[in-house]
């Protein structure tokens, strides 16, 4: 992923938030900080640093939730929504190449064998 993901000028953690706020955000309100982090199953406050290196980038902002002083709201930017969509289609073709090369055959007969069963 981290070869698929460097035109793009993303690191694979860049990826997964940005790819987690986008989604939120389009299925629901905009998502707070904390909410990003347990889509993806971040730590908060790495999350916290990642989304200002990509809210730097100009891909995220964040805005202060008028309700709750410490929360921020993780709003996708027009970049960073064309990004998002566009880093997905990239990791899933990665993905798919990388697994459609794997011979299932071979494989449950080398998994069996180091299991002790084959």
């Amino acid at each position: 992923m981290t070869a698929t993901l460097a035109p793009l000028d993303l690191t694979h953690v860049q990826f997964v938030l940005l790819a987690c706020a986008w989604w939120l955000g389009e299925h629901g309100d905009p998502p707070r900080q904390s909410q990003v982090a347990a889509q993806a199953g971040t730590d908060p406050k790495m999350t916290s640093d990642v989304v200002a290196r990509l809210e730097a980038k100009g891909l995220l902002r964040r805005e202060q939730d008028p309700a709750d002083a410490r929360a921020k709201f993780v709003l996708v930017t027009p970049a960073g929504a064309a990004l998002a969509a566009r880093a997905i289609k990239v990791v899933e073709d990665a993905d798919a190449s990388f697994f459609t090369e794997v011979d299932s055959t071979a494989l449950a007969s080398t998994l069996r064998t180091l299991s002790g069963i084959g």
